[in-house]
């Protein structure tokens, strides 16, 4: 923000960071500092705008109740934190009454993004958006058109909503590479350069993207003994929480977002290093696995394996935040929010303009897998992706990201799934009921056994 001509306050509750930055990074800048929150309202000008940083949680509604005695009718609190979108909600209706303009707003792109310009996604009280539009849209990151990778999302937790459903992303992808690493590492027998190589390649083609620019990177990092660093990494995955609450809000919409969910239970796996070492000593895997040889042609399969999974990713996520802007009435653009994430977030990606491209030709599309674009993509991907995920099962390579990409892929392209058997047999024990393809919304019980009745359950969501 200073570096684009606004003058900053900067407040922390331990105030020796606050001399510590003023005497170093913010040393021949406008920035100012304060040394109580009091202090800080004291010199913001009307309205205040007050951008909090905190841990997501109660951090937030402490720091809420300190700022209020000393805030005025109209000023802005905003939560630019990994915020619940429901606490956002909350905050939004609480402060609402109060006279306060409360943003809950998505930030994305780390601590390069924090420095040179990351994704931005606000949200939350609408008359507040004037009041920072231009700050937001100068300081954040731009797309290759110039465009600032920020625009206005929707009210309540609608930014929060979508920087969570962004994370949940951010985990697919991260597993899918991590998932085409260890194939290469365990079954093709690469070393961490030739891997390197190969992320590089990709780079420069449809998975074009920061996230396997950063592989690249690492894989071709050396510790100071000159061996590669990241295989001295322990195999445990840590997590915020922001993957998980997407994970549990497609449960409870009913969303089939598989593969965020599937990334999320390989960190939960992961964490559990004991018990997978005993196992790895206890348990067998394929008895006559393949050997299974490099090849340029087995490269290209996982490439396209990574790319097609990918675009199941991110078209799940759609189909979440397509729900959500229903349910909650936010009317999301979800053009605008492809066009957010092309620029200084963790998962922005050269495909990101086609996702905003079928958003431009129909608002309204079911899926992005509708697209011209990405159904033909998927299309030419598919035997790659059979390819890749066929040597992860024959070799005894978990693949669960990839793999439930493929299954999400075949169950969505089904036009008859066995769930008719499924519903027959929750009719069977638990007289739930069912409808009949020629009279659908119809619901009867049928008397399987001879010996139950007619008497049915009544209907209920869990």
């Amino acid at each position: 923000m200073n570096d684009h001509g606004y003058v900053v306050c900067a407040f922390n509750r331990t105030t020796s960071k606050v001399d510590r930055f003023l005497e170093n990074e913010a040393k021949g800048t406008n920035i100012v500092g304060a040394h109580s929150i009091e202090e800080l309202c004291s010199k913001l000008k009307r309205p205040r705008r007050i951008m909090v940083m905190v841990k997501a949680g109660q951090p937030v509604d402490d720091l809420i109740d300190d700022l209020l005695p000393h805030l005025e009718e109209g000023d802005i609190v905003i939560d630019g934190g990994n915020s619940h979108y429901p606490d956002t909600q909350r905050r939004y209706e609480d402060l609402k009454g109060k006279g306060i303009l409360y943003l809950g707003t998505g930030v994305s792109g780390g601590e390069e993004g924090a420095r040179y310009g990351p994704s931005i996604m606000p949200g939350g009280n609408k008359d507040a958006w004037p009041h920072v539009k231009d700050i937001f849209q100068a300081i954040s990151a731009k797309a290759p058109d110039g465009s600032p990778c920020c625009e206005w999302v929707g009210e309540g937790g609608a930014g929060h909503f979508v920087k969570m459903v962004h994370n949940g992303i951010e985990y697919g992808d991260m597993q899918l590479i991590c998932e085409a690493y260890q194939l290469m590492r365990d079954v093709y027998k690469m070393s961490d350069d030739q891997m390197g190589s190969v992320f590089d390649r990709w780079n420069n083609g449809v998975l074009d993207s920061f996230l396997i620019e950063i592989t690249r990177d690492i894989l071709k990092f050396k510790d100071t003994d000159g061996s590669p660093l990241v295989e001295k990494i322990r195999d445990t995955a840590g997590q915020k929480g922001t993957g998980k609450w997407t994970a549990i809000e497609a449960l409870n919409g009913g969303i089939p977002v598989t593969l965020i969910g599937e990334a999320v239970f390989a960190r939960c796996l992961s964490a559990l290093k004991s018990e997978r070492v005993r196992a790895s000593k206890m348990l067998h895997g394929p008895t006559e696995a393949p050997k299974v040889a490099v090849t340029q042609q087995k490269v290209d399969d996982l490439e396209q394996a990574l790319y097609a999974s990918k675009i199941i990713s991110y078209a799940q996520g759609f189909m979440m935040m397509r729900e959500a802007s229903k349910t909650y009435n936010w009317n999301l653009q979800f053009g605008s929010i492809a066009l957010m994430w092309r620029g200084g977030c963790i998962i922005r990606s050269s495909f990101l303009g086609k996702i905003k491209d079928a958003f431009d030709v129909n608002p309204d599309i079911e899926s992005l897998l509708f697209a011209d674009f990405f159904k033909q993509a998927t299309a030419t991907a598919q035997s790659g992706w059979r390819n890749a995920v066929l040597d992860c099962v024959a070799t005894g390579i978990p693949c669960p990201a990839m793999s439930t990409a493929l299954s999400f892929y075949d169950g969505y392209r089904c036009a008859r799934l066995p769930a008719n058997l499924l519903q027959a047999q929750r009719d069977y024990f638990g007289a739930h009921t069912y409808e009949l393809e020629d009279k659908p919304g119809n619901w009867v019980h049928t008397n399987w056994t001879g010996h139950g009745g007619e008497i049915s359950s009544s209907t209920y969501n869990a």
